[in-house]
């Protein structure tokens, strides 16, 4: 683009610093992955160019966008190491640059008040994929391109065999990357954590289709996991008035209801897919939180509840 009458390659293999093998392989891949356009005008060697659709494009930003965009940027440090990380963290500065130039008019905001460092999200608990940055990068490109990839892959059991996957979705969820997909050899659609993933690799000659009929959302339970259950249930919760503002101020599932208990206090009707996380949410709430139904859920915190007494009971039986 900044050399309209062409380079050769050599002064291509020149620029950037490698020998004109390597350049020769650097345009096979340009190609392969580009649409092209020939100078029809030209005489002599032919001179070849990335179509106009194909070229970078500008986006028009205010600083207060640039400002929105910056805060969500720790969203993405567990990414830190892989080639997916670099290349938001390169888009990241040239925003953080648009966001301190001088601004103009009575909006533009005060100079230098450093708003990129005191306007954030901070992870909760994010994880470390500091080991798992080849996966990472393999799981992004495979869900961009439509590629399959195949992983050794660990399970809860702590089993681990060799899968291949069609990867429909990446998510960032509770600060962790899943993948959402299909598990080729038993034909269901079901979520893979990037943290068991191993020794991946996507192909380079073959491609899926994206079913029409998928949407991501039809995975999600909001706070309670990503699960996509055939039969729902319903579950009642008793809150106390002491966390009933803390409650009303959180939607924890789409279809939540919420009702006003005499006293203070706030019910919670909701229909959920799996209740496991549901069990983990109330136990945090300690004797603020009462499960009404169903009787299932019931069990299982005052199962959880005997064992978290029993963890703290005299060893002489006290």
């Amino acid at each position: 683009m900044q050399r309209p009458r062409g380079m050769s390659l050599q002064e291509i293999a020149e620029a950037l610093k490698v020998t004109t093998r390597s350049a020769r392989r650097y345009l096979k891949e340009v190609r392969r992955e580009y649409e092209l356009e020939k100078d029809a005008a030209r005489s002599g060697a032919p001179l070849w160019r990335l179509r106009p659709e194909e070229r970078p494009r500008k986006v028009e930003m205010r600083r207060t966008q640039a400002y929105a965009l910056l805060a969500a940027r720790r969203l993405f440090e567990p990414m830190k190491g892989s080639a997916l990380y670099d290349e938001i963290d390169l888009a990241v500065k040239n925003l953080t640059s648009l966001a301190n130039r001088p601004g103009r008019g009575p909006n533009a905001g005060v100079a230098d008040a450093r708003l990129e460092e005191r306007f954030l999200y901070l992870p909760f608990a994010p994880k470390d994929y500091a080991s798992k940055t080849d996966e990472l990068d393999v799981l992004y490109q495979s869900v961009a391109d439509l590629r399959p990839m195949t992983c050794q892959y660990r399970d809860a059991q702590g089993q681990v065999s060799s899968v291949v996957i069609h990867p429909y979705a990446m998510v960032m969820y509770k600060d962790a990357v899943y993948a959402v997909g299909k598990h080729l050899a038993s034909g269901e659609i079901r979520t893979f954590a990037l943290d068991r993933m191993h020794d991946a690799e996507f192909s380079t000659t073959e491609r899926f289709q994206l079913p029409e009929d998928f949407h991501i959302d039809a995975w999600f339970q909001g706070q309670f996991g990503i699960w996509r259950g055939k039969d729902k249930v319903r579950v009642v919760i008793d809150f106390a008035p002491k966390v009933a503002e803390y409650v009303r101020s959180r939607r924890v599932h789409p279809s939540q209801r919420l009702t006003q208990l005499r006293g203070g206090g706030v019910r919670l009707n909701m229909m959920v897919a799996d209740t496991t996380e549901v069990a983990s949410w109330v136990l945090g709430f300690g004797e603020t939180a009462r499960v009404v139904e169903p009787e299932s859920l019931r069990t299982r915190v005052i199962q959880e509840l005997r064992g978290a007494m029993a963890l703290y009971r005299d060893r002489s039986g006290g």
